[in-house]
């Protein structure tokens, strides 16, 4: 069957590349159908869950999972609920009902949501969908390097992107291993207060963090999945992590940069290169330098931001 999501540009920046020190090309997955890569894993989730005769599908998610597998529902005309947590905005829920999603809020966290949906499943007998910890997820989401080998004409000098439950890390080490590319750096970034992935690599285990304080909802799991931290034994994986104002600054900078307006998320990993991250992983030894070859840049998503939202970070942050 054809997949539910496109094969996204991947374009030079050139405001990138000077604020990395290095030619950083963008894989822009914020045009996909659903505005975020999550259409990659979640839609070949529910088209092999489909074609083995599920009859409909729940899922826990505070934006982009939740619009990929309403979009994944709605192509494949099964009915579906979405759990959100309270934190997520009257735009989202806008666009999951357009979408013919039935929508429940449960808890103040994703994890609440999380644990009503699981219930909501077992007695629907429906198919539950989980935002990032799924095989077939990761397997959907690997689809991502595979068209980076398809388009570039060298393996790159490194990956960033941003880590929530992890699973983009993990379709991304699993689409490494697909086309020989082990040996290719990933840089993970994330904000304090949503950095569960970063406190499971310094604790060499699964670490919950209390609550999730950052405005970066997205990556807003309070225990990243479990083959995140295995893929940390697998590639070289660089942990970082930003403030909320440097995710939220470099969101603006990208917007006035490139005319486009993604998630906090996503300006966790924008961040690395604006505030020279990658140059002081070069000082460390962490990073080969010269990087010699092009750093890729997942810009994972915009689905669930507007720029009323914006403005109000800045002023919540302080950034007026």
């Amino acid at each position: 069957k054809k997949p539910f999501h496109i094969v996204s540009p991947l374009l030079e920046s050139l405001s990138l590349s000077r604020a990395g020190g290095t030619r950083v090309y963008m894989k822009l997955e914020n045009i996909q159908p659903t505005g975020s890569f999550k259409i990659r894993g979640i839609g070949h989730l529910c088209q092999e869950v489909a074609r083995r005769g599920c009859r409909g599908f729940v899922c826990s998610s505070g934006g982009n999972a939740g619009l990929a597998a309403a979009y994944a529902a709605k192509k494949l005309g099964l009915p579906i609920t979405v759990v959100v947590p309270s934190t997520t905005g009257p735009g989202t829920v806008r666009k999951l009902e357009e979408l013919g999603a039935e929508v429940e809020v449960s808890g103040q966290v994703w994890d609440d949501a999380n644990r009503r949906a699981l219930e909501l499943a077992e007695t629907k007998g429906w198919v539950s969908i989980h935002p990032f910890d799924h095989p077939l997820l990761w397997q959907g989401h690997a689809s991502l390097v595979q068209e980076l080998k398809d388009s570039l004409d060298t393996k790159p000098a490194a990956i960033v992107l941003a880590v929530g439950g992890g699973g983009l890390l993990a379709g991304v080490v699993a689409g490494l291993h697909q086309v020989g590319w082990q040996d290719v750096p990933i840089v993970a970034a994330e904000t304090w207060g949503a950095h569960s992935f970063h406190a499971a690599l310094a604790a060499g285990r699964l670490v919950t963090l209390p609550d999730i304080t950052s405005v970066a909802k997205c990556l807003g799991a309070k225990t990243v999945s479990a083959r995140a931290l295995e893929c940390a034994q697998e590639c070289q994986i660089i942990s970082q992590v930003v403030e909320d104002t440097e995710a939220v600054r470099a969101v603006e900078q990208f917007l006035d940069d490139e005319r486009m307006l993604v998630q906090p998320a996503c300006g966790a990993a924008l961040a690395l290169l604006y505030t020279g991250r990658l140059q002081q992983l070069q000082r460390e030894g962490r990073l080969r330098a010269p990087l010699g070859s092009v750093v890729v840049v997942v810009v994972c998503g915009g689905g669930g931001i507007q720029a009323a939202q914006l403005r109000a970070l800045k002023s919540q942050l302080g950034l007026e």
